[in-house]
């Protein structure tokens, strides 16, 4: 099995999308910070992950969750999860990202960026 999976950052409120072949190994590197990609944002908490039997639909999948219609869909999809993390949904007709509720990242305006 190949594994697309959601990480939420509760350090920076961002999100990180990537797969594996073995998602309990990976996770655990993730959280070790043996991953140069999350290192600096631990501590993760897994927030959602899908499962393909064949490793080029599972790679796929995750460029499409880390493209703009697939994020959007994402937050969409999650933000019940995400609302419950911090992560704040702001109404617009503008199509501006949401923002999180996290202080630090509202004055700078910081918003999870593509992994």
């Amino acid at each position: 099995m190949y594994y697309v999976y959601v990480l939420f950052s509760l350090k920076d409120y961002k999100l990180y999308v990537g797969y594996t072949g073995d998602l309990k190994r990976r996770i655990s590197e993730h959280s070790a910070g043996f991953s140069t990609a999350t290192k600096e944002r631990r501590p993760l908490k897994l927030i959602y992950y899908e499962a393909y039997l064949e490793e080029l639909e599972a790679k796929r999948r995750e460029r499409y969750l880390k493209g703009g219609n697939g994020r959007a869909q994402l937050k969409i999809q999650l933000s019940y999860t995400l609302k419950k993390f911090g992560y704040k949904f702001i109404k617009n007709s503008g199509g501006q990202e949401p923002r999180s509720e996290h202080p630090a990242l509202e004055k700078s305006g910081t918003t999870d960026s593509p992994s």
